[in-house]
């Protein structure tokens, strides 16, 4: 009986042991600060703009176009009698079916706008973030962190508890040649 005792006793040892050595190192890194401290950032930030900038000239354009051609509509309008009142409608209403055309056109524009800087700041953004990303990788890997949570947003990442995390936002923000400040300290808890 007491070599059964002894057998479970050791086992259950050994399986401690086991537990103890397979332990996750876990880390915190928080993204917002890393992307706020690169100088690409900066750059790709004002080529969005730039480029947004240009669109939003080109929808007020055609705004511009629309209101002169109303205002040119409500003063022929007002020009209307019984003398010329057959030819005055006529020239109203294709006023009214291009000032039609030119509102679709406006808000097609709006559209294709919108879908052309989205796209824009994807073609940007996506290198600079598989950038980061592999920063994080490898930072990770050199420190031996199993799971690295991103403290930049808990809302998005599930993170309700954080205390004896691992930050290494710095060490990214060094693999990325970014200007090195003092990490803010992780959040204990929601």
């Amino acid at each position: 009986m007491n070599l059964i005792k002894v057998l479970f006793i050791t086992l259950g040892l050994t399986l401690t042991a086991n537990a103890a050595k397979a332990q996750q190192k876990i880390g915190s890194v928080n993204t917002d600060e890393i992307f706020a401290s690169l100088s690409e950032v900066k750059t790709i930030s004002a080529t969005v703009d730039n480029f947004t900038k240009t669109k939003q000239t080109e929808i007020e354009k055609l705004i511009g176009d629309y209101q002169a051609k109303l205002k040119a509509a409500q003063d022929k309008e007002k020009t209307l009698s019984e003398a010329n009142k057959e030819a005055v409608t006529k020239e109203l209403m294709a006023a009214q079916t291009e000032l039609q055309t030119l509102g679709k056109k406006i808000e097609e524009s709006r559209a294709q706008a919108a879908k052309d800087i989205s796209a824009k700041q994807n073609e940007l953004f996506t290198p600079l973030q598989q950038k980061v990303k592999a920063a994080i990788s490898a930072a990770a890997k050199e420190k031996g962190i199993n799971y690295v949570f991103d403290i930049a947003s808990q809302e998005t990442n599930n993170l309700i508890y954080n205390d004896g995390s691992e930050d290494i936002t710095a060490l990214v923000k060094s693999k990325l040649g970014a200007a090195a400040t003092p990490a803010k300290p992780a959040g204990k808890s929601k």
